[in-house]
């Protein structure tokens, strides 16, 4: 509804309009680009657990110096650190991520901004006489609200970092389970041969035995079994391999052949982390913690402002004039006021729809603090028993075949036992190494995982949620 009153003395109601404009103009020039965009915060959030450089490259040659850092990378074997490098500076989609900084910072920039005037005109004319009417309106209401805008924009502009931050972990967090994987499947490849060549010689020595009427076709049959089964074996550690190695490309940004990655997985540590480092003080560390904490109190913020604005969010207010006659007449003055009447809708949708989500932030955020130190228990028990699996495998089962085989040799030397034994053992032998590779892994996966509970819960860092 639109209401227009020509008052004499329209200095009276406008008196107080230049000292909210200028206290506007004040907090407006609070609200500008900062020279990082950002980006400083998010470092200082992930180096706390990372050791990798994050960069945003915005122009051209900001681009060319991040490939060329890639290139210079990708010279040398990459192990998994400087993997996590790679992927931190030609992923894609963790650039796309980044931008969600610039578009948050914009958003406070323009909350802080006043908004445009608004001009209006009226003109009409019927045989010489003239109406013409003119008006120059701000919106009033507006200025009362900015503040509250403002400071809702910067937590908004808050709870992007954490959750950019949050983007560049979970991209190392994939980066580095990719690269186990990867290199574990290059392992297997290798040992799978050797099962193979083994099976395949224990295979050909079976038929020339059979020929030479030395062996029956039930030795024969068992031994071209275990070489069907090795070369089969062989076929899916390949297709393991190149699915692992496409995985991780996929995630470094670059091509499959320009991937020179370690030929074994590190060793097993000596001592395993203690489960001290992972007390109540870190949950609260939690980034994905923090930024649902940021989520509630923007939340809140958005609900008082919606619970002050349901009613009238719009009131214009300016000085106006009004000719009616002839064109030479003098114009009349006053002030323009603009507002909405809430006849059909008082704002009680908008306000229980606000309510609704604040209640849901707050229930999400209660059920990431919930869950987060069960989680990390959880992960923890993980870490330690693929230890210790692993180590039993690396201390006893291995080298217990090892010795068997050994022994056996020994025996097949003084033709005590026959050579398809001791290919049986071999393969036995080489087996135990296979197991253990996998074992090795998943301490190693389970290790990323335990790191990672320390900053957000592993559903959402592997795209689950």
């Amino acid at each position: 509804m639109k209401v227009f009153k020509t008052i004499p003395d329209q200095n009276t109601l406008l008196r107080y309009l230049p000292v909210l404009l200028l206290s506007s103009f004040v907090l407006s020039g609070c609200a500008s680009f900062s020279k990082d965009g950002g980006l400083n915060d998010v470092k200082s959030l992930t180096q706390r657990h990372i050791k990798q450089e994050v960069v945003w490259p915005k122009t051209a040659a900001e681009q060319q110096l991040a490939e060329a850092r890639v290139q210079e990378l990708l010279q040398k074997e990459l192990d998994v650190e400087s993997a996590v490098q790679i992927a931190l500076l030609s992923n894609k989609g963790l650039q796309a991520s980044l931008f969600e900084l610039g578009i948050s910072e914009a958003e406070v920039v323009q909350a802080g901004r006043l908004p445009n005037p608004k001009f209006s005109m009226l003109y009409a004319r019927h045989n010489g006489d003239y109406k013409i009417e003119q008006a120059l309106t701000f919106n009033i209401f507006s200025l009362l609200t900015m503040p509250k805008m403002l400071e809702i924009e910067r937590l908004n502009f808050e709870n992007t970092k954490q959750k950019t931050a949050l983007d560049v972990l979970k991209l190392a967090y994939q980066t580095r389970l990719a690269y186990f994987n990867a290199v574990a499947a290059n392992e297997q490849v290798t040992y799978s041969a050797q099962v193979l060549e083994s099976a395949e010689a224990s295979a050909e020595m079976a038929r020339r035995m059979v020929k030479a009427g030395n062996w029956n076709q039930l030795e024969l049959a068992r031994e071209q079994g275990f070489y069907a089964d090795a070369k089969q074996d062989a076929l899916a550690a390949k297709q393991k391999q190149s699915a692992a190695h496409e995985a991780l490309t996929r995630l470094l940004g670059v091509s499959v052949n320009q991937l020179a990655i370690q030929k074994r997985l590190p060793d097993l540590p000596k001592t395993i982390t203690e489960p001290s480092q992972f007390q109540q003080e870190a949950v609260e560390q939690r980034l994905d913690l923090q930024a649902a904490r940021l989520r509630v109190q923007a939340l809140a913020k958005q609900l008082g402002l919606t619970k002050a604005t349901s009613v009238i969010n719009v009131l214009e207010l300016g000085p106006a004039r009004v000719l009616e006659g002839r064109r030479g007449d003098s114009y009349k003055k006053g002030v323009d006021i603009s507002f909405e009447l809430p006849l059909f809708d008082w704002g009680g949708a908008k306000v229980a729809r606000a309510e609704a989500t604040y209640m849901q932030g707050v229930n999400r955020a209660a059920y990431i603090a919930s869950n987060a130190q069960s989680e990390i228990r959880e992960a923890y028990s993980h870490y330690s028993t693929s230890y210790d699996i692993a180590k039993q495998y690396h201390d006893e089962i291995v080298p217990l075949r090892k010795k068997v085989l050994d022994e056996k040799l020994l025996r097949y030397n003084g033709m005590l036992i026959s050579p398809f034994e001791l290919f049986a053992d071999a393969r036995a032998q080489v087996a135990s190494v296979k197991t253990y590779i996998e074992k090795l892994n998943e301490f190693w996966l389970a290790d990323t995982e335990l790191q990672m509970t320390r900053i957000g819960t592993l559903n959402s860092l592997e795209g689950k949620e």
